[in-house]
């Protein structure tokens, strides 16, 4: 029997959420000290709570407590997006490098939609 941890690593959706966090670390590394507190330690904490949440609904017994942690992750995506276009604003990152992450966010985002819906579909019967 797999563990929890081992079905969630084999999850795209999942994959694709931790191919996000190392990008967002080591472009906050350049930032401001004075930002580490502040959006550093955000677009940190969005980054890896995206994959977290889905492996922790992943690991759930119950199909609504899934659903929930997969909304969290959307949810994550969602702030995400708006800390890197805040971090663009101030010339923190430069707009390659908002578009390269932001073009890793769409697809995951329509991912974590698609599992979503697949899970409820049965639901719907």
């Amino acid at each position: 029997m797999k563990t929890p941890d081992a079905r969630s690593r084999e999850l795209r959706v999942w994959q694709g959420g931790m191919e996000l966090v190392e990008p967002v670390y080591r472009v906050t590394q350049s930032f401001s000290r004075l930002e580490v507190y502040g959006l550093t330690s955000q677009l940190r904490g969005a980054a890896v709570s995206i994959p977290a949440n889905i492996a922790e609904g992943q690991s759930r017994h119950h199909l609504k407590e899934y659903l929930n942690f997969l909304s969290m992750a959307q949810g994550s995506v969602g702030e995400l997006e708006t800390e890197l276009e805040i971090a663009a604003r101030l010339k923190y990152i430069d707009q390659a490098t908002l578009a390269e992450l932001m073009s890793k966010l769409e697809p995951l985002a329509r991912q974590i939609r698609a599992l979503r819906a697949a899970l409820e579909k049965p639901k719907q019967s």
